[in-house]
C-alpha cells in the first residue's frame, strides 16, 4: 500500500438517550454487544475525534502488508503514535486484548486478523488519554475500582466479570483500572453538573394510571426540589419546567398519582439527557485538544 496522509474521523459513540424513550436506558449495563467494555467508559465519555496526523502506511514489522499474522508475531508493532514529545509503539496483542482473550481470537487455522486501522485507533486515543492522566497525577484506588464496576457492570467480582467478556483475570484487572482511571479524568475535567439518573416509578398492579399514593407525592417532591413549597402545600413558583408538565395534575405532599409521578420521571430524564449531553460536549473539546497534539501511524491493510 503506497503511503498517504488521511484525516480520519474516530469518533466512538454518542449523546445521551432520547428522553422520549428513557425506558430504554434501563438494564442497559447487561446488553452489551462486545467484550470491549473498556469502550464502556471511552463510548460515553471520549467521543472525539483523531484530530492529528493520521498515515497508514506498510511500516515497520511482522504485520506489513498482511492481513492475518502468526501467533509468534502478536507481539509485533503494528503501529506508531507520538504524544507530548514521546513516540510509543502498539503491539497486535494489544490491541486484540481490548475485545477480550486473544487465544479466543485466533482463526481456525491458528492465525489471527490484523488489527484494523479503527481498532487500532481506539487503543491510541484510549493510551493517550491515560497517558495525559498519569501526567496530571490521575490516580484510583482499589476502591475507586471496585466502585466503577459496580456502578458500570452491576458487580466488582473480578472472576465474574472476566467470563462475561471472555477476559482472563489479570486482562479485567487492567481494563477495569483504566476505565475506573478515565472516569475520574473526565470527572475532574467536567465542569458540568450532571445529576443523577433518574428511576421510574413503579406502575401500580392493575395498570391503572389514576391511582394515587402517598408515595407517588414523594417521588415527585423529591425530583421537583425547590420548585415544590411542602410547607405550603403547593408550587414554590408558576415557572419552572415541573410546573409546566405537571400544573394540571392534583398533586399534595400527601397524594399524588402515577399519571403525574411517570410526567414528573420524564422531565427528570429530559434534564438528565440535557446534562449528560453538555458533559459530553465538554468533555469532546479537551480530549480534541489532546489529540489534535498527536500524529500516528498505522501499519495495516484492514480499514
Amino acid at each position: 500500500m503506497a503511503d498517504s496522509t488521511i484525516e480520519k474521523n474516530s469518533a466512538k459513540g454518542g449523546s445521551a438517550k432520547s428522553p422520549d424513550t428513557p425506558r430504554a436506558s434501563q438494564g442497559a449495563k447487561r446488553t452489551l454487544g462486545t467484550p470491549s467494555w473498556i469502550a464502556i467508559c471511552v463510548v460515553a465519555l471520549v467521543v472525539g475525534v483523531l484530530c492529528g496526523r493520521f498515515l497508514l502506511s506498510n511500516g515497520l514489522g511482522a504485520a506489513s502488508g498482511k492481513t492475518t499474522i502468526g501467533e509468534s508475531d502478536l507481539d509485533s508493532t503494528v503501529a506508531t503514535y507520538a504524544y507530548n514529545g514521546s513516540s510509543h509503539a502498539i503491539t497486535a496483542r494489544e490491541v486484540l486484548e481490548q475485545n477480550g482473550s486473544v487465544e479466543k481470537q485466533a482463526n481456525a487455522d491458528g492465525s489471527y486478523n490484523v488489527p484494523s486501522a479503527d481498532s487500532v485507533l481506539s487503543y491510541a486515543r484510549n493510551a493517550i488519554v491515560l497517558e495525559e492522566a498519569d501526567r496530571q497525577g490521575i490516580t484510583v484506588t482499589d476502591d475507586d475500582v471496585s466502585q466503577y464496576a459496580r456502578d458500570t457492570l452491576g458487580t466488582d467480582d473480578v472472576a465474574t466479570i472476566g467470563s462475561n467478556f471472555g477476559l482472563d483475570e489479570d486482562a479485567t484487572k487492567s481494563l477495569l483500572h483504566a476505565a475506573a482511571t478515565i472516569k475520574k479524568f473526565h470527572d475532574s475535567v467536567i465542569t458540568s453538573t450532571v445529576p443523577d439518573q433518574p428511576v421510574a416509578p413503579t406502575a401500580p398492579s392493575d395498570g391503572n394510571q389514576d391511582t394515587t399514593s402517598a408515595d407517588y407525592a414523594q417521588y415527585i417532591i423529591n425530583l421537583v426540589g425547590d420548585e415544590w413549597d411542602s410547607a405550603n402545600n403547593t408550587w414554590a413558583g408558576t415557572d419552572g419546567a415541573y410546573y409546566a408538565v405537571l400544573s394540571t395534575y392534583s398533586i399534595s405532599n400527601d397524594s399524588a398519582s402515577y399519571a403525574a409521578a411517570e410526567q414528573a420521571y420524564y422531565v427528570a430524564y429530559n434534564n438528565y439527557s440535557n446534562a449528560m449531553s453538555q458533559a459530553s460536549k465538554e468533555w469532546t473539546a479537551y480530549v480534541n485538544t489532546l489529540l489534535s497534539n498527536t500524529s500516528i501511524q498505522v501499519n495495516s491493510l484492514v480499514v
